[in-house]
């Protein structure tokens, strides 16, 4: 700014409405105008809960919004608790296709081979010896739902559910569940609430691995030290950016490892107002609600 356009120290200039309005047409301008220098952010978000509503429908303004985040030259990426099996699906809908994408909680990083043909490989897994893990649930829990993740995105499941992807996966009987390495460990208890998963993990100690649970009776578990906050980690090295230049968005108990970590660097760490007050509480700020189109309203903010 010219230093002869600017007002006396003490003094207030006020400009007109149509002054303003170009000024803040210029400034929505130069958001997506890649001539103009702004820092590169890495937006992360979570799938369901804060791009998708329960029915699978998108959150209102979503895919606008990545697009723009998108023009304005950041790195928008998904982080979520799903398989690469039914995320690629929700990649294609939003017109995405990053370089990385995080799945299963952070035990799997996938990578871009092919952008139109959205082509990726698994770059990094991380796997655990599941027995002991599934033998103290199994003992504690009646009804439940197995389901376990393979290094090579193989799924073992002992009952289907309803909403399960069982794309690449196959029914075994419990005790296969255990035979080998896995990635992850889900468990669905439909008998159970929330609040009974919550109890069962303090009552029987799962300390040698991570676990998020779900807002059903659902239970993640992943190698100790693996969540979406350790994953996103190696992929801001990988594309080399400042850490503080970060920004995560979710719902879930499951993103509370990837707000702190955001927090901790200087970045962004946004929940969405549906979400768990310990899930608000641990972020940053708030925005709207999926069904109001928090993810649009932070994005087109940028």
């Amino acid at each position: 700014m010219n230093p002869a356009r600017l007002p006396e120290t003490g003094s207030i200039e006020v400009d007109d409405a149509a002054e303003t309005a170009l000024l803040v047409e210029q400034a929505a301008r130069d958001a997506e105008n890649p001539a103009v220098v702004s820092a590169r952010l890495l937006i992360a978000l979570d799938i369901d809960g804060t791009v998708i509503l329960e029915d699978e429908s998108l959150s209102p303004g979503v895919v606008d919004a990545v697009a723009h985040a998108q023009r304005a030259g950041h790195e928008v990426m998904l982080a979520t608790g799903r398989s690469w099996e039914g995320t690629r699906g929700i990649l294609r809908v939003l017109g995405l296709a990053p370089e990385y994408v995080v799945c299963s909680n952070g035990a799997v990083i996938m990578r871009r081979v092919d952008a139109d043909e959205l082509r990726y490989e698994r770059f990094h897994t991380e796997t655990f010896d599941p027995s002991e893990v599934l033998r103290l649930i199994h003992d504690n829990v009646t009804e439940a739902h197995y389901m376990v993740e393979l290094a090579d995105g193989t799924r073992l499941y002992t009952e289907p559910m309803d909403d399960w992807n069982l794309v690449n996966a196959r029914r075994v009987p419990f005790a296969e569940l255990a035979a080998q390495p896995v990635s992850r460990v889900v468990v669905v208890s439909p008998g159970q609430t929330e609040q009974d998963f919550v109890d069962l993990v303090h009552r029987i100690g799962l300390n040698q691995v991570s676990y998020a649970i779900g807002w059903t009776a659902w239970l993640d578990i992943a190698p100790m030290g693996v969540d979406k906050a350790s994953a996103l980690e190696h992929v801001r090295g990988w594309l080399g950016i400042d850490p503080a230049h970060v920004l995560v968005i979710g719902d879930g108990r499951n993103d509370v490892g990837m707000f702190r970590w955001a927090l901790e660097h200087g970045g962004r760490a946004v929940a969405m107002a549906q979400g768990p007050q310990e899930v608000r509480d641990a972020a940053g700020e708030t925005t709207l609600s999926v069904t109001d189109g928090g993810v649009a309203a932070i994005l087109r903010g940028l």
